[in-house]
């Protein structure tokens, strides 16, 4: 206990600025602790461990807090601000909750002393405006009328700025406001004395306790008569309440929060039963009773309130008023179709019918014909079933649970028709409906209907469907006879478009829209150019390849046609006058280019030319030396060895190859350089990424503009990229060297001159995999010879790269175990023959 009280001056502290009632409830929540706990440091209650805390503690710690005022969320964000961990924090947080959801929690509690609190603070302006009792966790099934006093929006509150009721009978500290106006002006507010008296200046003590506010009224207009106020001939007097005084009423019984409330004289029965949180679970809501005098004067039934909205004995309360709530007597319960499904008391006199109308009645999709009830019969529940004939005879007996099934999904009389007739769906079964007759209900047959076969689904008696099959144009034509149709019976009629797949051609080439259509009886090719939008420019009407399905192929035959091509020449024009070829469908149309027809292919220089830019390819022949006389040259500063030739498939790469920079030439670096290491690593997946892929061509521009015209100078084709960047001054080393760098290039300098510069091979390093990527875009290798790796010459420009090893798979200790032991036993075989032949 000393280490609780230090704990809590040591909270002092911490929350000195908080309200005294929310330090009280930290006190009560870290003496709990302690209490269910091992001793823990004053600072610090971490070590606290919410499972060790009873159901009982954790209910008492959050009655406390709602009574502070707090929130379950500032109770645990209090704890984990003096240590508690984030875990028991959430611990704690569902320890609370589960207590909501079994009912035990003290949550009723709680609410008891806020409601008391309110109702003990009423004062003449009115209610103490407060939260109303909270109701526990939902249960099923619940009370009918339970929530009419747990409704935040619902108080019951008494109107105190309504006119003075005429039946209000006064009583001690009550104000009375007396008006005198016309020939005598004077305005008294007088306080109605403990003894029941008034004193009027003047006139003197006048008794007012126990009449109503009319018949004092009438006594002090008297008293005012007597005393020379001209009372009815000239002067008037009005006498009203000032303030209101306060009552006393007590609640017994089945209440939520039975004891004595304080309450405005106004108050009726509803806002006493409101304040105390209304009637317990074993509470009658239908007789509760209002005692005066040791007699009962009103017997009060909310269910008037709930199901008729009438309040005609919610009568006002006197003080000294006691209100009981007995028990019920006889509660059933209404579950299923109905639209308010509860819990029902009911009064001797109810039937079955009464408690329907308390359920709000039937759902729309109720079977009302009859209802199930389980009743006790003696030591054990039975079934009765109770027709609707019934309802109004039938006494409900306590504990009945009555049941109000759904009606079934199934129809008495529908019949289906679906397919190829104009109006589709379920349709009545009328007595002697035949299937001609209903094709005649649904607006006939479509023009599309196939009129071979159509099928009747049957419902048979044991619930299995069968198929009746009829001939719907003999039965049109009346050569058959017509069917009559039963109960659930459904009608297909299939359109000759279900029957078959959907005729199409289809037209590829020199089009500007080629794709699929839809196939027309007659369509010609001249029709499906048109349907393609054209021809595309340079497209030829000449020699158009029409291919036709073969149903006639042989298939012993290696040779056999797999499909018919014609030839067709078309006007360009379109006109049909010269060729009308007829498509079938499925038909596929090419259509060609003209012979000779070429588009512009362009060519694009950069770097170190005098005029760089786009070049459109002149000749079919057209070399690299060739575009680069036609960009003047090469420029003074142009470093020749490493001039490149970028050709990409952009059809592949789907890349805009006119956007080429510096940092675009940057990133395909890296690119390449990601590729390799890659694909040294595993050589399984080079071809997972085309857009990786070395897309340079490895040239040598020096030798091409010593030799034009050679084997070595390449034709250039459309999308070329040729770029020629100044000369190059450092070499870049990266990969697995301590400090990746660019090194300045020195003539004479070898490969592992320019990889010390570098800070040397890292541990990781594969020595013999590394390789250069030289400017011009080619890559080489490191070779070895014996046991020595060459490593190729290093050039302005280039880039140095040293992979990483391998990780190594399997189980390395095992395999150099395994190596061990084989060694040791081949060892011992050799030593076995030796010492045989010996």
């Amino acid at each position: 206990m000393r280490q609780t009280n230090s704990i809590i001056s040591c909270l002092c502290c911490d929350f000195s600025h908080m309200k005294y009632l929310k330090f009280a409830l930290l006190s009560v929540i870290i003496t709990t602790f302690c209490l269910s706990t091992k001793p823990v440091s004053a600072q610090n209650i971490s070590s606290v461990n919410v499972n060790n805390l009873s159901d009982a503690q954790v209910q008492q710690m959050v009655q406390q807090a709602h009574a502070a005022g707090l929130s379950d969320n500032q109770i645990v964000q209090q704890a984990e601000d003096k240590g508690m961990s984030a875990d028991q924090g959430q611990l704690l947080q569902k320890r609370i909750e589960a207590l909501r959801s079994s009912g035990t929690s003290a949550q009723t509690d709680s609410d008891a002393t806020q409601s008391q609190s309110r109702a003990l603070n009423y004062n003449s302006t009115g209610l103490n405006q407060q939260k109303p009792y909270s109701n526990q966790a939902d249960t099923a099934p619940k009370i009918f009328g339970a929530d009419l006093f747990r409704n935040n929006n619902l108080t019951f509150e008494p109107n105190l700025n309504l006119a003075t009721p005429v039946n209000y009978i006064v009583g001690p500290s009550d104000q009375l406001n007396i008006n005198v106006y016309g020939n005598s002006i004077v305005n008294w507010k007088l306080n109605v004395s403990p003894e029941g008296n008034i004193n009027i200046p003047g006139i003197g003590i006048v008794n007012v306790a126990g009449k109503t506010i009319e018949q004092a009224t009438a006594l002090i207009k008297s008293k005012l008569a007597a005393n020379n106020y001209a009372v009815g001939h000239g002067t008037n007097v009005q006498v009203s309440l000032g303030n209101i005084r306060s009552i006393k009423v007590i609640l017994v019984g089945e209440v939520q929060k039975p004891g004595s409330y304080t309450l405005p004289s106004l108050a009726t029965v509803f806002n006493a039963l409101y304040a105390a949180g209304g009637p317990t679970k074993n509470g009658s809501f239908r007789q509760i009773e209002v005692i005066r005098n040791n007699r009962i004067i009103r017997r009060l039934d909310v269910y008037d309130f709930l199901v008729k909205g009438e309040q005609k004995d919610n009568i006002g309360l006197q003080d000294q008023d006691i209100i009981r709530i007995p028990t019920y007597r006889v509660r059933v319960q209404m579950t299923g179709e109905v639209k308010t499904p509860a819990l029902f008391e009911v009064l001797p006199g109810e039937t079955l019918q009464d408690v329907i109308g308390f359920a709000g009645g039937f759902t729309d999709q109720a079977y009302t014909a009859l209802i199930k009830v389980s009743q006790i019969s003696d030591q054990q529940r039975k079934i009765t079933d109770i027709t609707e004939a019934d309802y109004k005879n039938y006494i409900p007996l306590r504990g009945d649970i009555y049941t109000v099934d759904h009606i079934l999904n199934r129809f008495e009389n529908r019949v289906t028709i679906n397919g190829a007739v104009f109006r589709p769906g379920q349709y009545e079964l009328q007595k002697g409906l035949t299937l001609m007759q209903l094709i005649q209900k649904a607006a006939g047959i479509k023009e599309d209907a196939f009129t071979g076969l159509g099928t009747i689904t049957r419902l048979n008696p044991d619930n299995t469907t069968g198929i009746i099959s009829f001939n719907l144009k003999d039965l049109i034509n009346k050569t058959i006879a017509d069917i009559p149709l039963q109960r659930e019976d459904v009608i297909s009629i299939s359109s000759i478009f279900d029957l078959r797949d959907k005729y199409t051609v289809t037209i590829k080439g020199a089009i500007r829209r080629g794709g699929i259509f839809a196939y027309a009886d007659s369509i010609s090719v001249e029709d499906l150019i048109i349907k393609a939008g054209g021809f595309a420019e340079g497209g030829s009407p000449k020699r158009i390849e029409v291919a036709r399905r073969v149903n006639d192929s042989d298939p012993n035959s290696k040779s056999s046609s797999v499909a018919q091509v014609f030839q067709v020449d078309v006007n360009a024009e379109l006109d049909k006058e010269l060729v009308n070829f007829r498509l079938k469908p499925y038909d596929i149309v090419s259509v060609y280019s003209l012979p000779g027809y070429e588009m512009q292919r362009t060519v694009k220089i950069d770097g170190e030319v005098l005029y760089p830019g786009y070049y459109v390819i002149k000749n079919k022949n057209e070399k690299i030396s060739d575009i680069v006389a036609r960009a003047g040259g090469l420029s003074a500063s142009a470093d020749v060895e490493g001039g490149t030739l970028k050709r990409s498939n952009t059809a592949i790469l789907g890349v805009d190859k006119n956007k080429t920079d510096t940092a675009e030439l940057a990133r395909e670096r890296i690119a390449r350089l990601a590729r390799l290491h890659k694909t040294y690593k595993d050589s399984t997946n080079v071809a997972e990424d085309t857009t990786l892929r070395n897309n340079f061509v490895g040239i040598d521009l020096k030798r091409i503009l010593e030799k034009p015209g050679s084997n070595i100078d390449l034709l250039v084709e459309d999308g070329d990229e040729i770029r020629i960047p100044k000369q190059q001054q450092i070499v870049r080393v990266n990969g697995e060297v301590l400090y990746p760098s660019a090194v300045v290039y020195t003539d004479g300098k070898s490969f592992k001159d320019y990889v010390l510069n570098a800070g040397g091979f890292s541990p990781e390093a594969l020595k013999r995999g590394a390789y250069i990527v030289y400017a011009n875009g080619t890559v080489k290798g490191t070779s070895k010879f014996l046991f020595f790796n060459t490593h190729p010459k290093v050039k302005p420009g280039s880039e140095i790269y040293v992979p990483k090893k391998p990780e190594p798979k399997g189980d390395t200790t095992g395999k150099i175990i395994g190596y061990t032991t084989a060694l040791a036993s081949l060892g011992a075989i050799i030593l076995g023959i030796l010492s045989l032949h010996k």
